[in-house]
């Protein structure tokens, strides 16, 4: 053990610590469907949460959070980015614990879910244990931020694609309608022409775009 001792005369374990836990809101649209999150029945009390875990002793974040998706949701293949730290001392009732929340974005087709895991519209998930809650609260406040300002940045929807599409897709992310005319004049200076064309019902078939370099997220 360390020697070390700061300037009260104290080692490091003198000082109480926090429990650390991950906890990740996964986001995704449904064909057809709202903005929905993936949640897990837990093994021991049998409610519905975000997937997450305390981290182990020399356990990376990073590695606790791809180790519950795993073990917890059956999901594999994600990269979820560090979303915000929420260490309110009270906020879960087994004790002092500081979750880092993460976040990730999929298109729900690439979501091969575990028999506990299931998803729901985010207007629905509410009533959580440990303050997950706010997690959802935050991530979604995130989502819609990315999602005001640039065509489909965490590409919920295939290229290419119709406005129609883009915009149904930015629709279920706002949660609320969008004034088409309006949304087509804000998105197509960031869009390029793709070939072909799209039938979408009874009119002519719509054309099809892509999102131009500038304006594709950056997976870190």
């Amino acid at each position: 053990m360390s020697d070390y001792r700061d300037a009260a005369g104290k080692r490091l374990v003198d000082y109480p610590r926090p429990s650390v836990a991950v906890d990740t809101a996964v986001l995704t649209v449904p064909v057809e469907g709202s903005l929905s999150v993936l949640r897990v029945r837990d093994a021991v009390d049998g409610d519905w949460r975000l997937p997450g875990t305390f981290v182990h002793e020399g356990e990376r974040l990073a590695d606790a959070v791809l180790r519950s998706l795993r073990t917890k949701a059956g999901v594999t293949g994600l990269s979820p980015q560090q979303l915000h730290v929420f260490d309110e001392p009270g906020r879960d009732d087994r004790g002092w614990v500081m979750s880092v929340a993460h976040l990730d974005v999929v298109p729900a087709a690439e979501l091969s879910l575990g028999v506990e895991a299931r998803l729901l519209p985010v207007s629905e998930a509410t009533g959580m244990v440990h303050g997950h809650d706010d997690i959802i609260a935050v991530a979604v406040d995130r989502l819609r931020a990315d999602y005001a300002g640039a065509p489909d940045p965490w590409g919920l929807v295939a290229e290419p694609f119709t406005i129609t599409e883009l915009r149904r897709v930015h629709e279920a992310v706002a949660g609320r309608a969008l004034l088409p005319d309006s949304f087509r004049r804000a998105m197509v200076p960031m869009l390029v022409v793709a070939e072909g064309k799209r039938a979408e019902g009874p009119g002519k078939p719509a054309g099809l775009w892509r999102k131009n370099g500038s304006h594709r997220r950056a997976i870190s």
